[in-house]
């Protein structure tokens, strides 16, 4: 009988409650400005004088010549156009494994949570409840129950429903507001995606420039070395002086001086890809890199200045936290004005369990309440002037990020240019300074030179080689700073492609 009692009186009212609460609600209008994407620049290129190729060095790694397509798409995985399968092997390791990308990834779980949690807000408030007590009523008053007994037990479960009409928007703006704090922290996430495969690829070409300084530092100190021997039995025979010896053991102490510091940058650097790939340093494989094993790639994607804006993800992110600020407004603004609750209870009364759902036990009430605020001392009006003030600080951080997004490509794509220089420059350089210490060893040899001149000569061709090898490693640096300056082509990978879509 409780069963069918519950079942054909107290669920019909909770109907008509529902009806009574629905009918109450009203359209309004959400306060505060409506957030309107920025317009991308005005302007048709990064440089004031455009590149488009770049000069080319022939029978040197990275000397290729680079052609820029502009407005061509950018691959998600950029990094497979050095043709350099450890270095793939690297990147996916890292993307797997890296614990700043999993611990942004995490932080983006954070704030969908938080989104579907304020999502909540928009749903009427049910909660159950049930108690039971034992008391005993003073017996000069008169008793509660119609048995006239001072001592009694009370069963009551009962069901509240609650529902705020979001009559001015407080709801929507702040469901508004958390979104784009999600997009924010989602585009953080993909920018250290970006910057985690674009520091791989930094990290390898800075270990193959590292390798190829050493193996030339220790090929110097073989003729160095080969160079004391020579003058110490011609100095015996009375051919050389013992200042001619002197010089060249100093020349040999300064080569194996230089060659710790190398090992020591060599070291750290395998310990550095090591830790982006989510290995400890004494886990790590020993990784080996040879520049004339990368490739450069010689066509170059660039995207169309209107484009960088709606792809380079600290751009989206500062645009994402744009919008939050100005949801901000829409929330301040409401809160200056009247709230409206509606309210709504029933539930059973008796004196033992199995009275409960029976005729006359049951109970049921309805309300509305509504406040309005009138005096704060001022705390409401000036939480709305900060809220309007944070918007126009987030305004000018995005343009402020917009110009540095396009500074970024303006300097990389120089950059390709004039490095691109810098290496035919080194190379005529370096085969200069090796024809000159050939010349100048075989004269020294046969009498023709003093050795001043040789030792000027194998001084000219150490740094020539040097500095060869940084213009290389240049020329492949340049190349992933210029895709990440771009964005990385985030939105042609598969697992980040969807973002863009629900932005």
């Amino acid at each position: 009988m409780s069963v069918s009692w519950f079942a054909h009186t107290l669920l019909p009212r909770r109907r008509c409650i529902a009806v009574v609460m629905a009918s109450s609600l009203v359209a309004g209008c959400a306060v505060g400005p409506d957030f309107k994407r920025p317009a991308a620049p005005e302007v048709s290129d990064y440089t004031a004088h455009p590149v488009t190729t770049t000069v080319a060095t022939d029978h040197v790694a990275g000397g290729e010549a680079q052609h820029v397509a502009t407005g061509a798409d950018i691959p998600g995985d950029w990094w497979t156009l050095f043709h350099s399968k450890p270095l793939n092997d690297l990147i996916e390791q890292s993307l797997a494994n890296n614990h700043d990308l999993k611990a942004a990834q995490a932080a983006l779980k954070v704030a969908h949570e938080n989104v579907l949690a304020q999502r909540g807000s928009y749903y009427p408030s049910v909660a159950a409840d049930f108690s039971a007590s034992r008391q005993r009523q003073s017996g000069t008053i008169s008793p509660t129950p119609n048995s006239n007994t001072f001592q009694y037990n009370l069963f009551t479960p009962q069901v509240s429903v609650s529902y705020a009409p979001d009559i001015f928007g407080l709801n929507r703006r702040t469901v508004e507001s958390v979104q784009a704090q999600e997009q924010a922290v989602r585009f953080q996430m993909i920018a250290t995606q970006i910057t985690l495969s674009t520091n791989v690829v930094a990290a390898a070409v800075q270990l193959a420039a590292l390798q190829a300084q050493v193996e030339a530092t220790r090929e110097l100190v073989d003729i160095n070395t080969h160079m004391v021997q020579i003058l110490r039995e011609q100095t015996t025979k009375g051919y050389a002086s013992g200042l001619d010896l002197a010089a060249q053991e100093s020349q040999l102490a300064q080569t194996n001086a230089s060659l710790p510091p190398l090992l020591k940058q060599l070291a750290q650097q395998r310990d550095l890809l090591a830790v982006l790939v989510g290995q400890f340093p004494s886990q790590a494989t020993e990784q080996s890199f040879d520049l004339s094993q990368l490739q450069l790639p010689q066509e170059l994607p660039v995207s169309l200045p209107s484009a960088l804006v709606a792809q380079r993800p600290d751009v989206l992110q500062a645009e994402a936290n744009m919008h939050a600020a100005s949801a901000q407004i829409g929330i301040a603004t409401a809160n200056r004005l009247p709230n409206i609750v509606l309210s709504a209870n029933t539930g059973s009364t008796a004196l033992a369990m199995h009275q409960l759902f029976q005729s006359g036990t049951g109970f049921w009430g309805i309300g509305a309440d509504i406040t309005a605020p009138i005096f704060q001392g001022g705390t409401l009006l000036h939480q709305e002037r900060a809220a309007k003030a944070a918007y126009v600080e987030a305004a000018e951080q995005y343009r402020s990020t917009v110009m540095g997004a396009f500074q970024n490509v303006a300097d990389s794509l120089m950059a390709l240019d004039q490095d691109a220089a810098a290496l035919k420059a080194n190379a005529i350089a370096e085969q200069a300074a090796r024809r000159t210490l050939d010349l100048s060893q075989r004269q020294w040899k046969a009498g023709y030179a003093d050795y001043l001149s040789l030792l000027n000569a194998e001084q000219a061709y150490q740094q020539a080689r040097m500095n060869l090898v940084l213009a290389q490693a240049n020329r492949y640096a340049d190349t992933a700073a210029l895709f990440q300056a771009l964005g990385g082509g985030w939105w042609n990978r598969a697992e980040l492609a969807q973002d863009k879509n629900e932005k």
